[in-house]
C-alpha cells in the first residue's frame, strides 16, 4: 500500500515543505516548522488528505456592506417581483407552462434593459434568430440594442460572454444547453445541473446578471434536478390560464426580496401588459351578486389582492361524490368540508361541489378558509351573500375562527375598491377606522348562524 504523504509547513507564514528543517526559508523564523497533521482523516484517494488549502477571510455580523445597487427594467410589475430591480450577479430561474408568455416577457425585459444602459445579450437555443427578431418586429421592440444568438454549446457560450462582457444574459432554456464535458444527452439530469452551476458560476465571477428559462413537468414544477433552485438566487413562476388574459409572476424564492411575491400582466396583441390595480382586473367581470360567490381579501407576499371565489353545490348522480378544485389546495377543502359537517351539522355527502378562483388566480394562504366556507354555505343554500363584503379568516379543525395576518392592509384595498363590510375572525389586532364596517366573528357556528341563519 501507498503511504501516506507527510507535509509539514510554518506556523508564522504558512509555507509547505517536504521535510522538517530548523528556519523557513519563506520568512527566517526560527522552530516554527511542524509537521501536518492534515485535515481530513482517511487514505489520501477517499478523503481531501494532508494538503491544505488557503485561508478563508472570516468577517463579524457588524460588518456593514452596502446594498448592491438595482437596475430598473421600467415594468413596474416585474421589478416588484424581483424585489426593487435587477442585482448584479444574481442568477434568476424563470418556469412556466409551454406558451405562457415565458420568452415574450423576457423579450420585453431585455428590451428594457438595454434600454436603460445595460449590455444585454438574449440567447436562444430552442429559437433561430430570425424566429425571436420577427416577435421583437411585433411587440414594437426593434429598436432595442439587444444582441440575439441562437446556440446551446455551453463551451461557447461562456467563451462569447467572456469576451463580449454583457450586464444582462438571458438563456432561453437551461433544458436546451448541453455541455461537452458530460456524456449525456441535452435536457437530462447532468446535462441540466452542469448547465446551471457553470452559468451561476461565472454569474458569480464576472458580475453578471442570468436569467435562465426552464421548462416545467406535468404537475407545475421546473422539469431536472431540485438542486438547480437551489443553486440560483431567485426562482419565478409564471402562472395563468390559457383561457384567461390574466398572467401572475410569483417569486416563490428570492434572496434579495420577499418571497411571494406577485406581478401581474395582461396578455394583449402588443406582449403582456402590467396591471397595476389586480383587484379591480379580477373583480371587473363580476356582476349582480349570486349564490356561491364571495370575494376574498387575500395578501400576496406584500400586497394585498381581492379575487372572487366560486362555489356549486349539486346533488350527485353517482355513488361516489365528486370534489372539484381549481386554484386551491383540494386537501384543505376536504377539511373545511369536515368541520362544516362535524361542528356545524352540515353535510355535504352526495353532493358533488366545485371550487373555482376567478381569474386564473391561485391561491394558497389559509385565510382563505372563511371565504371557501362562505361560499360554499352560500350554494348550498341559495343565499347570495350582499355585494359589498369581503371575507378572510382561517379556520381552525375545532371550529374555532384564527385572525390573519394584515388586516389594515386588506381593509384599506377593500375600501378602495368600493366595499363597505367585511366578516372577519375576532381577535385580532386592532385596526382604525377606514370607511368600512368590519364584523367579527369567533366560531364558525356563529357565523353560519349569524348570516345564513340556524346551522
Amino acid at each position: 500500500m501507498a503511504k501516506t504523504p507527510v507535509t509539514f509547513s510554518c506556523t508564522a507564514c504558512g509555507a509547505t515543505y517536504n521535510k522538517w528543517s530548523g528556519r523557513c526559508d519563506a520568512c527566517g523564523e526560527w522552530n516554527t516548522i511542524q509537521q501536518d497533521k492534515g485535515i481530513s482523516s482517511g487514505p489520501p484517494s477517499k478523503s481531501l488528505g494532508t494538503r491544505r488549502g488557503a485561508a478563508m477571510v472570516l468577517t463579524d455580523l457588524t460588518t456593514k456592506d452596502t446594498p448592491p445597487p438595482r437596475s430598473q427594467s421600467g415594468i413596474a410589475e416585474l421589478d416588484r417581483v424581483l424585489g426593487g430591480g435587477l442585482v448584479p450577479s444574481s442568477a434568476i430561474l424563470v418556469g412556466g407552462d409551454p406558451g405562457i408568455g415565458k420568452s415574450t416577457l423576457l423579450l420585453q425585459a431585455a428590451a428594457h434593459f438595454a434600454r436603460s444602459g445595460l449590455k444585454t445579450i438574449y440567447v436562444s437555443g430552442e429559437e433561430a434568430s430570425a424566429q425571436v427578431r420577427m416577435r421583437a418586429q411585433r411587440l414594437g421592440l426593434s429598436d432595442a440594442s439587444v444582441q440575439l444568438a441562437a446556440e446551446t454549446n455551453l463551451r461557447d457560450i461562456l467563451t462569447t460572454l467572456e469576451e463580449v462582457k454583457p450586464d444582462l444574459v438571458i438563456i432561453d432554456s437551461i433544458q436546451t444547453m448541453w455541455a461537452d464535458n458530460v456524456d449525456s444527452a441535452p435536457g437530462s439530469v447532468s446535462q441540466v445541473r452542469a448547465a446551471a452551476h457553470e452559468l451561476t458560476s461565472f454569474a458569480k465571477r464576472r458580475g453578471v446578471s442570468v436569467i435562465l428559462v426552464g421548462h416545467v413537468t406535468k404537475d407545475g414544477q421546473i422539469a431536472g434536478p431540485r438542486v438547480v433552485e437551489h443553486m440560483v438566487d431567485t426562482v419565478l413562476y409564471f402562472e395563468g390560464e390559457r383561457g384567461h388574459q390574466f398572467r401572475i409572476l410569483r417569486a416563490v424564492k428570492n434572496r434579495f426580496g420577499p418571497a411571494d411575491e406577485i406581478g401581474v400582466f395582461e396578455m394583449t396583441g402588443e406582449g403582456l401588459a402590467e396591471v397595476t390595480n389586480p383587484s379591480a382586473l379580477f373583480l371587473s367581470e363580476r356582476g349582480t351578486p349570486a349564490a356561491g360567490s364571495v370575494v376574498f381579501a387575500g395578501i400576496e407576499g406584500t400586497r394585498p389582492v381581492l379575487c372572487e371565489l366560486q362555489a356549486l353545490v349539486a346533488p350527485s348522480p353517482h355513488s361516489q361524490a365528486r370534489r372539484t378544485v381549481v386554484g386551491w389546495d383540494g386537501g384543505r377543502l376536504a377539511m373545511i368540508l369536515a368541520v362544516l359537517e362535524a361542528r356545524c351539522g352540515i353535510p355535504f355527502a352526495g353532493l358533488d361541489v366545485y371550487l373555482n378562483v376567478a381569474g386564473g388566480m391561485k391561491i394558497s394562504e389559509p385565510a382563505a378558509d372563511l371565504a371557501v366556507a362562505a361560499a360554499l354555505l352560500s350554494a348550498r343554500e341559495d343565499v347570495a351573500l350582499p355585494a359589498e363584503t369581503v371575507v378572510f379568516g382561517e379556520i381552525s379543525l375545532s371550529g374555532a375562527l384564527r385572525p390573519a395576518s394584515q388586516t389594515e392592509n386588506r381593509l384599506k384595498e377593500a375600501q378602495k375598491l368600493g366595499f363597505t363590510s367585511a366578516i372577519a375572525p375576532a381577535g385580532g389586532k386592532p385596526v382604525g377606522k377606514n370607511g368600512i364596517t368590519l364584523n367579527t366573528m369567533s366560531d364558525l357556528t356563529g357565523f353560519v348562524g349569524e348570516i345564513f341563519g340556524a346551522g
